[in-house]
């Protein structure tokens, strides 16, 4: 535990941080998932619109400097590569 009265409102201020941007993490993760089961599910307008407002979180988490950018990145990269995938019509 902190000992100085600055480690202590450090930690205080940590904890409110944290909580701050669980919330943004969070809310990033349901919209990349809720994208992903749309796409798989085969509702691939849904799904469009889903991967859009599901970058949208990942740029103001990266922006906010919840997650980093790169990370941000990838994730939108994956989600484009599965919407890409899913509009493309079967093979036989």
């Amino acid at each position: 535990m902190p000992i100085t009265k600055s480690a202590i409102k450090q930690m205080r201020v940590s904890v409110k941080r944290q909580r701050a941007n669980k919330s943004y993490s969070s809310k990033s993760k349901s919209a990349v998932t809720k994208a992903e089961n749309l796409l798989f599910s085969g509702e691939v307008e849904k799904g469009q619109t889903a991967v859009t407002s599901a970058i949208s979180v990942l740029d103001r988490a990266a922006e906010k400097g919840i997650i980093h950018p790169n990370n941000a990145a990838r994730r939108k990269s994956r989600l484009m590569k599965k919407l890409n995938a899913a509009k493309k019509p079967p093979t036989a």
